[in-house]
């Protein structure tokens, strides 16, 4: 059968529309149907249920109406009497719907029009899907492009198949691009939105850098060097952590490359910013040592409760660990997850003599003893009187000066000590209020219920309905910096873990779940947490 030119010049139509817009050809063909259809209503009815169908080989367009099979018409628009529909089709049955060729018909200028509006609109939902389909599995990429302009430091930038923005604050300070100039950014979000899909990109975001990494050091690309975590101050300094799974290969050298050759390619990119490349170590100790180069370290504590941790440096190394304007220490922080707190040997020295100083104290008021056997305890490190008060006998009595009756007697009166606080925590906690039920949750302590009594934790429920963060509280990370939100136990020396467990028996006790859960084990998931917590920070 000849097909007629208006048949051939609809698909040649349908062919260019979906090169040009990079979309499918029968979606194409389904907006033209559509548009069709709507067009057919303005002629039949906007109450008809009319079908166009475009043949894809030869262009020919059928029209059709379709009618529900009904024992009695209430609309004959869209119903037909079951006797009728058998006529059609012998085989019709209540319920199905027929349907029935329609003449062909011209279009009107309006109904041709409104048609018109249809597959534009169709086509460019097409064009908007395809586009998020393609870049939404790119994010976390690198990507091309060619500025189109600049709006109020928002560049917008002609990736060839769609639009991109980097918005100000995800450009590095002080860096100018005009129209017509190359920019490379990385791919951190891909939404849809009404006015289509909005893709957004960064050059000031951590995983970029690691990704420009990426690029220029082949043993990254092969897997056989790891960026562990990256931590930036755009445009100014960053720090790199790295780790290679072959002992033969050093890490470092491998991403600075033959005379600087590779970090130099992405200090370029990054328009000068600083990069020190730091070996990555699992000992968080280690790591956060490296991580403050170039400054020396002299000694580390660890609190892991907390993710906090004091550095001692020397005195003359203070203002190199810190950095220009707490850069150093900052980016470091953001590098390894933990909170760092730099003090001076000094520093470090003063705090030691205030603190024993502190513990001579407590000892001669609690004890009532002379201030040369409290030294002398605090001295063989003796931290608490409950310490004092059920270490071994032998052990006091091994210090030198005292004897076996001299222990005896100390011990008793820690002892004696620790009943008479025990008392007045109980008899404030009478007071507040606090159910005598509260006593028997193995881990709680006096001074625990006074201050859950403070905090209006007075029964076994109300604690089983505690949060974690309500009893040992929570830290906010913001640009680096980080706020401690105190809980209902703060200064009482209970971990995350430890207030979990209390809030669980709680539960157990009050008849919410049958059993305990069973421990977590982290395993080697703490690393990776602290990788990403740096890397959003």
């Amino acid at each position: 059968m000849a097909i007629s030119a208006n048949k051939l010049e609809l698909l040649q139509i349908a062919d260019a529309v979906a090169r040009e817009k990079s979309i499918d050809r029968s979606i194409v063909l389904e907006s033209m149907e559509d548009a069709m259809q709507k067009a057919a209503r303005s002629r039949y009815g906007q109450e008809t249920e009319v079908r166009a169908e475009i043949n894809p080989k030869t262009g020919e367009v059928r029209f059709s109406r379709l009618l529900l099979v009904v024992e009695e018409i209430e609309n004959d628009a869209v119903q037909i009497l079951l006797k009728d529909a058998q006529r059609k089709n012998p085989a019709a049955q209540l319920g199905d719907w027929i349907a029935e060729t329609l003449p062909p018909f011209d279009f009107g200028r309006i109904a041709a029009q409104s048609a018109k509006q249809v597959i534009v609109q169709k086509v460019r939902d097409a064009e908007r899907d395809r586009q998020f389909d393609e870049y939404k599995d790119r994010i976390g990429d690198i990507i091309n492009g060619v500025v189109k302009r600049v709006e109020y430091g928002n560049v917008i930038v002609d990736l060839g198949r769609g639009e991109a923005i980097i918005r100000r604050d995800e450009s590095i300070p002080r860096e100018l691009f005009r129209p017509g100039d190359r920019a490379r950014a990385y791919v951190y979000d891909v939404r849809r939105e009404p006015r289509g899909p909005q893709i957004f990109l960064s050059r000031t975001h951590p995983q970029f850098m690691a990704k420009l990494f990426r690029q220029e050091v082949p043993e990254i690309y092969d897997g056989i060097i790891e960026v562990k975590s990256v931590a930036r101050d755009p445009g100014s300094r960053a720090k790199i952590g790295v780790i290679s799974r072959d002992s033969s290969i050093d890490p470092v050298g491998a991403c600075v490359g033959m005379r600087g050759s590779r970090v130099q390619a992405v200090v370029n990119e990054l328009q000068g910013e600083k990069i020190d490349i730091i070996p990555w170590s699992p000992d968080s100790a280690t790591f956060i040592v490296n991580a403050l180069q170039p400054a020396e370290v002299v000694k580390v504590v660890l609190d892991e409760d907390s993710s906090r941790i004091e550095v001692v440096v020397p005195d003359d190394q203070l203002s190199l660990a810190i950095g220009r304007r707490g850069q150093n220490v900052r980016l470091a922080s953001q590098l390894t997850g933990w909170d760092i707190d730099i003090l001076t040997e000094a520093e470090e020295s003063e705090r030691r003599q205030k603190e024993f100083n502190e513990r001579t104290q407590t000892f001669m008021e609690a004890l009532d003893v002379d201030e040369v056997v409290a030294q002398l305890l605090a001295s063989e490190g003796f931290r608490s009187v409950e310490e004092v008060a059920y270490v071994e006998p032998a052990e006091l009595a091994s210090i030198e000066g005292f004897d076996d009756d001299t222990a005896t007697e100390i011990q008793s009166r820690a002892q004696d000590y620790l009943a008479r606080i025990d008392a007045e925590f109980d008899a404030r906690r009478v007071e507040l209020g606090v159910a005598d039920e509260l006593k028997g949750i193995e881990g709680v302590t006096l001074p625990m219920l006074v201050k859950l009594g403070e905090n209006e934790v007075k029964t076994i429920e109300d604690l089983a309905g505690c949060a974690t963060d309500d009893l040992a509280g929570w830290v906010e990370r913001n640009a680096g910096e980080s706020v401690k939100h105190d809980g209902f136990l703060e200064g009482m020396d209970v971990s995350r873990e430890e207030a979990e467990m209390l809030i669980m028996r709680a539960r157990l006790a009050a008849g919410w779940i049958d059993e305990l859960p069973a421990p977590d084990v982290e395993g080697e998931q703490v690393g990776e947490e602290h990788e990403a917590h740096a890397a959003a920070s």
